[in-house]
């Protein structure tokens, strides 16, 4: 377990340098391609094959993409779960209001390390892209994945008029969205996404057009959060962004403890997520991901085949 110990060490320090840097930015394009991986992982794959764009076990790149790794090739090393059962100390209170101590056995999580390849490391069958011209130009089956985002949006999505240089806004009163009409093919998909990313991650409740409570996360938080989600999806289309400044990003992190760091990644990352995940769907003919059954135990394993797994932090 020492292998995983130091990818987890080497994890928790690179996720509070990521927001200290330029990394930020090269965070999101590796992202961007390795969205089905979590967020640690993917800092681990960077770390290790930096141009990596596209990674799978040895065996998925034969059975789902038709593809073999190349002789001589040297994988990557990231972290996969590893579930395995334990006895804990419960406190449990009776009827009678007694608290009572037993031992009980106790499903938990550890993690192991596990080898992916990435496709430059491969060679086979061609794998389908989508992609766009630029950032001010027309998109390649611009009408279609329009379509498609609107349907993955939680909100109806309009065009009309916005303030002097606002692209796009999300209403909270309304529940809805307003395009700016007459910008490129380009600015619309990326404006969608990021008004998308607020009515996703930031929506208020609200009742006969009056906006109830107030956000939990400060505005520069927020904005960062719905900007990272477009600049990852747009990255993921192949659309040309530009290079956003992303100094800004030192100031939202500052004085930040790692959990709160983790979980806008875990946000940013998720929502990323489901919307390529929805766009390869409808734009690529392919059905969305089947989620993985849990199968409940109900009863503990056989004592004697328990075997010690480390336990590190959730990634």
């Amino acid at each position: 377990m020492e292998r995983v110990r130091e990818l987890t060490d080497k994890l928790e320090a690179g996720i509070t340098d990521l927001f200290q840097s330029d990394q930020y930015s090269a965070y999101l394009r590796s992202l961007s391609k390795l969205h089905q991986y979590s967020c640690g992982n993917v800092c681990l794959i960077k770390l290790q094959c930096p141009h990596a764009s596209m990674v799978a076990g040895y065996g998925d790149w034969k059975r789902k993409f038709g593809r073999h790794v190349k002789k001589g090739e040297t994988g990557i090393t990231i972290l996969a779960p590893c579930p395995y059962w334990a006895r804990e100390e419960v406190e449990e209170t009776g009827p009678d209001g007694q608290t009572t101590r037993e031992q009980k056995w106790m499903k938990k999580t550890g993690f192991t390390t596990a080898t992916v390849f990435d496709v430059s490391q491969t060679e086979g069958r061609e794998i389908p892209k989508l992609g766009v011209e630029s950032l001010t130009g027309t998109v390649e089956g611009y009408e279609k994945l329009l379509s498609a985002l609107k349907s993955l949006s939680p909100v109806p999505v309009v065009e009309g008029d916005l303030p002097p240089g606002v692209h796009g806004a999300y209403h909270h009163a309304e529940k809805k969205i307003t395009l700016r009409s007459g910008m490129s093919e380009a600015q619309t998909i990326k404006t969608l996404i990021h008004e998308m990313a607020h009515a996703k991650l930031h929506a208020l409740p609200a009742e006969g057009g009056i906006v109830l409570g107030t956000h939990e996360k400060n505005r520069r938080t927020r904005e960062v959060e719905a900007e990272s989600v477009a600049y990852t999806v747009c990255q993921y289309l192949g659309l040309d962004t530009g290079e956003y400044s992303f100094s800004y990003i030192t100031g939202w992190s500052s004085g930040k403890e790692q959990k709160e760091l983790r979980s806008s990644l875990e946000c940013i990352r998720d929502t990323a997520v489901e919307l390529i995940d929805g766009i390869e769907s409808r734009c690529l003919d392919r059905p969305p991901p089947k989620p993985v059954p849990q199968r409940q135990k109900k009863r503990a394993p056989n004592r004697k085949k328990q075997t010690r797994t480390a336990k590190v932090p959730s990634i």
